[in-house]
């Protein structure tokens, strides 16, 4: 009689029920697994075999055949391994086949029949509850990951397959529990490496930073070399505002399908910030493989994506970050199917003006001719470089900044207070339209929300004919501007604030 056991897949961000039967057949003894599985499922043959027979109990000296249902869906991984043992020891009266009922079981096996972690747990947790399973057996390293699918969902922690077999005999494991707010909450305080205090000067990049923060704006700063732009890049994060719990448990799921979840912090406290180096891929930056994994752009979810020296990326590889810039998310399609990937990020890039990096510096002479210097820059495009919404040149240090002479500067603190309050602001307006920053507004919210006064639509009329302003442009613009106001706590947008916004967008790089 063939028996079922439960447990699921991933595809992209989403897991799928999939049910593992299990049949014992008269003739030469065999094991074979059918239902598209990928190598590490097929080895799972041999690791399940000696994990039965060192815990203990019988493996059927029989032919073996597993099928993996639906048979018509790719599956992949090593949390397989757990469900064809408990399929096996059904068969062989070990456990008995009513009490596994309702149950699904996650876990990779060694072959001494310890469970091992594996990736993916919250996911796929997630998936079977939606599918109405409430008891789920999982490796003990993954039990915290797991629980945080919520209190209607019963997490077991099992060390070793001995211990699942004794939960339906005479030792029954305990379920586990985790506060997530209160996890949330303690982890977000923790202290940061780099701190805009230590930074001297550049007040009015460090502005713009903040300005950034609040709203989830893209920036670029463009300076000469040693003028601090990758060290406020790094100080960035400190003024981040904590995440939300819809947010981070996102972060987690994708964090753990990439197989990067610390196992010691099973809950995604920190948005993230990756430095990517200029010799990455456009594969590795957007995600993708024959099961397409996750990509730079999506770990950078909520967070920040940092290109240091950006126009040494490879021009190939800037242009795929137009698409996701601009919808927030990336689709990859392959020829069985497509997945999408949430990708709602803050690019944060950094450059030099000219080759030599003293283009328009006060001090030191720039040494570029002027074709150089247009080739240079030119490797940004006008479409890319028209969604970044904060354009700052950010000049050398004066030798009384350098020689600290002035007062030591803001703390990353106080400027993370003033983030934290503009985000609150926004979140309270957008509770209703889906959306948590101002960098996600929509044309049809803009009009909603960024309502102009007679004098500053005709500041704005001027701007759009001067600088033959985009239809992009002139959104992105009236967005910061809404930012602006936020941090000054103004229900309106003034003139002083679009100032402030055409000033940021309107940089000439080649002076």
């Amino acid at each position: 009689m063939v028996n079922k056991v439960t447990t699921a897949t991933v595809i992209g961000l989403n897991a799928y029920k999939v049910s593992v039967e299990t049949d014992v057949l008269n003739g030469l003894p065999g094991f074979s697994i059918v239902g598209l599985p990928d190598t590490a499922i097929n080895e799972a043959r041999d690791r399940v075999r000696s994990a039965i027979k060192n815990s203990g109990f019988t493996f059927p000296a029989k032919k073996v055949v597993i099928n993996l249902a639906p048979a018509d869906l790719k599956k992949e991984g090593s949390n397989f391994d757990l469900p064809i043992a408990v399929g096996l020891l059904v068969e062989e009266g070990i456990i008995d086949e009513g009490k596994i009922k309702g149950c699904a079981f996650i876990g990779e096996l060694s072959l001494d029949g310890e469970l091992r972690g594996v990736t993916g747990v919250l996911p796929l947790v997630l998936g079977l509850k939606d599918a109405g399973v409430k008891n789920i057996f999982v490796p003990s390293i993954n039990a915290c990951e797991a629980a945080l699918a919520g209190d209607d969902v019963n997490i077991f922690p099992a060390g070793y397959l001995g211990d699942v077999v004794n939960h339906f005999t005479d030792n029954p494991i305990k379920p586990v529990t985790v506060n997530i707010a209160e996890y949330l909450t303690e982890k977000s305080a923790e202290d940061y490496l780099y701190d805009f205090k230590d930074v001297k000067g550049q007040q009015k990049a460090k502005r713009a930073l903040e300005i950034a923060a609040a709203g989830g704006h893209n920036m670029l700063m463009t300076g000469s070399p040693g003028s601090g732009k990758t060290l406020m890049a790094k100080c960035f994060a400190s003024i981040l505002p904590p995440l939300e719990l819809k947010e981070a448990l996102e972060l987690t799921k994708i964090y753990s399908i990439a197989g990067l979840l610390p196992s010691d912090e099973p809950l995604m406290t920190k948005r993230p910030f990756r430095a990517v180096h200029h010799t990455a891929s456009a594969n590795g930056i957007i995600g993708g493989g024959s099961n397409p994994k996750p990509g730079e752009i999506t770990l950078a979810h909520r967070g920040v994506l940092f290109l240091d020296e950006m126009v040494e990326f490879p021009r190939n590889v800037l242009e795929v970050l137009r698409q996701p810039l601009e919808d927030g998310e990336i689709v990859i399609a392959r020829a069985k199917h497509s997945i999408k990937y949430p990708a709602k990020f803050m690019l944060l890039g950094a450059m030099n003006p000219c080759p030599c990096g003293y283009l328009g510096d006060k001090e030191k002479q720039c040494s570029c001719s002027e074709f150089q210097i247009n080739r240079y820059q030119s490797r940004l495009s006008g479409p890319l470089l028209d969604r970044i919404d904060l354009q700052v040149e950010v000049p050398r240090l004066t030798a009384e900044e350098l020689l600290n002479i002035k007062p030591s500067a803001e703390s990353s603190k106080d400027i993370r207070a003033r983030v934290v309050k503009a985000r609150k602001i926004q979140a309270e307006r957008y509770k209703d339209d889906g959306i948590l920053t101002n960098s996600e507004l929509t044309s049809k919210l803009i009009k909603k929300y960024c309502k102009l006064d007679k004098a500053s639509m005709e500041i704005l009329k001027t701007a759009a004919i001067k600088y033959q302003l985009s239809g992009r442009r002139y959104d992105r613009i009236l967005k910061l501007a809404r930012t602006i106001a936020d941090l000054e706590g103004s229900q309106d947008i003034t003139q002083n604030h679009l100032m402030q916004a055409l000033q940021y967008r309107m940089v000439n790089r080649s002076n």
